[in-house]
């Protein structure tokens, strides 16, 4: 009967261990799932962040855009009411309003392009 209340002892000794084992590990696991839980928070309000930026910027973006057509429809009003001279003058200055109009389509044309990139990683 010694013996037998010796090896149970040993046993229940063993069992206390392997559940302190038990515990640390989930008590291990439950912090690591606690740290990963504030990163992903962090993550998330920086996310919140970026985003915030990006609109600020485009609508920076979208404001300056609209400031630089209204420039250059200003710009034409005023070539346009600038006397002409010899025929030279005139065809002189209209190539310059064509220069003016095609850097103004590719920037529009390169906005465009990069609103759909922006898009596709949105």
């Amino acid at each position: 009967m010694l013996n037998e209340l010796e090896s149970l002892s040993g046993n229940i000794g063993r069992l206390i261990q392997i559940s302190e084992r038990h515990n640390q590990a989930r008590q291990a696991l439950q912090d690591q799932l606690d740290q990963l839980r504030a990163d992903y928070a962090n993550v998330q309000a920086e996310l919140a962040q970026v985003r915030d930026e990006r609109d600020t910027l485009q609508s920076e973006r979208d404001s300056l855009s609209a400031k630089i057509d209204d420039a250059q429809v200003r710009l034409n009003a005023i070539l346009e009411k600038l006397p002409r001279g010899k025929s030279a003058q005139h065809a002189e200055a209209d190539n310059q309003l064509d220069l003016l109009e095609a850097d103004s389509r590719e920037a529009h044309e390169a906005e465009l392009h990069g609103e759909h990139h922006q898009g596709e990683k949105a």
